[in-house]
């Protein structure tokens, strides 16, 4: 881990806090969960559920998965066996990862990622083949078909996906995917997919969240993530979970119990009455975000950046050329004091830091009042 420091969160987040810039880089909503979940944590708390949780989470939050799954995705699993709950979706990824691969074993992800990835993947001795999004002619990102069957080999044990995607905010079309599932299902590896931004897919990306493990022959052989910190604005809950076949999901198990043991005793009652609420919150929750996007967007493009689109999540990635920028980095670094901002350089998330020095990553889950804040700050910069 000697190739791992501090996170450039925890670098960007302590610099909002001692310059008191605006912090858009760091992705946490700056309001609270809905409040029927808020209110049944604090019943949880008052009536007794303040002790170890049952080590693959309480029976009532594993239900209330499988029935989420099947009824936006028309998923099947088995809340005794098929689901385990995690402390949040960063520690699913590593249990699975643990789990699953031997030293030497090689994962397959796409670059940029989140920067967990790479260090569940070197704590568990495997090797990441990354395959790198670029943006395309019409702005969008994508990858290059022969780069991605180039990275698969002997050594595969799983591909890593992540969509819609942190930081790019690109959503995986059909026909990716199904290349994916093709090499997945041709080479006999698994897929492991984080998907916590799976009801941030907006209504004008080229195409709709589809998850990997609804293809052809996947369910078998997918391990699907997914946490209640994004779609329900509790990042801080911790609270994640982790649904597929009973081989894999017993493997991440093994794991997990070593890890955190437990978590959220108190929060697990309450995520499971949030995933319940009706199709109106998730479809107002999405639009929310969707005009935060877009108020960012026109500001940063205002403001003369190199604005690429955002399909989804709560990001949207920048060019710093147009700025005469080289470097984002440095421009990061320098960004608070000349204008009160904080952002994230992306280069960070890369293995070939070259295809992303000049690209910076802004999170719109802010209230508007905030977003305006910065826009006026960056357009007086």
């Amino acid at each position: 881990m000697r190739a791992f420091g501090t996170t450039i969160f925890a670098e960007m987040s302590a610099l909002a806090v001692r310059t008191g810039a605006v912090n858009l880089g760091q992705g946490f909503p700056d309001t609270d969960g809905p409040p029927e979940m808020l209110e049944a944590a604090a019943e949880a708390l008052r009536t007794g559920h303040n002790q170890y949780p049952p080590g693959p989470g309480i029976p009532a939050l594993r239900a209330a998965i499988a029935a989420h799954q099947q009824r936006f995705w028309d998923l099947a699993y088995d809340p005794d066996g098929e689901v385990i709950v995690t402390a949040g979706a960063t520690e699913a990824v590593a249990a699975a990862i643990l789990g699953l691969c031997e030293p030497g074993d090689e994962v397959v992800c796409f670059e940029p990622y989140y920067d967990s990835y790479a260090a569940s993947i070197a704590l568990a001795g495997a090797v990441r083949r990354p395959v790198t999004l670029r943006p395309s002619a019409g702005g969008s990102y994508a990858f290059d078909p022969d780069a991605l069957r180039a990275a698969f080999g002997p050594r595969t044990r799983l591909v890593l996906l992540n969509s819609p995607h942190n930081p790019t905010g690109k959503v995986f079309t059909r026909d990716e995917l199904t290349l994916i599932a093709e090499l997945c299902q041709e080479h006999g590896v698994y897929a492991v997919t984080d998907e916590v931004y799976e009801h941030l897919a907006f209504t004008d990306a080229a195409a709709p969240h589809i998850p990997l493990a609804t293809l052809p022959g996947m369910r078998a052989r997918t391990l699907r993530i997914s946490s209640a910190g994004k779609t329900f604005s509790c990042t801080g809950w911790k609270i994640g979970w982790a649904s597929g076949p009973a081989d894999l999901v017993a493997a991440t198990l093994r794991v997990k119990q070593f890890l955190t043991f437990v978590n959220g005793a108190p929060l697990q009652p309450a995520v499971a009455v949030a995933l319940g609420l009706p199709d109106s919150y998730y479809e107002g929750f999405r639009a929310s975000l969707q005009e935060r996007r877009d108020q960012l967007v026109a500001g940063l493009t205002d403001a003369g950046f190199g604005v690429l689109p955002s399909e989804g999540t709560y990001f949207v990635t920048t060019d710093i050329t147009p700025l005469g920028g080289t470097d984002g980095m440095e421009f990061c670094r320098t960004l608070p004091e000349r204008c009160g901002v904080v952002a994230v350089p992306t280069q960070v998330f890369y293995d070939d830091a070259d295809a992303g020095r000049t690209l910076v990553r802004f999170a719109f889950c802010k209230r508007e009042e905030v977003i305006a804040d910065a826009v006026d700050r960056l357009r007086q910069s």
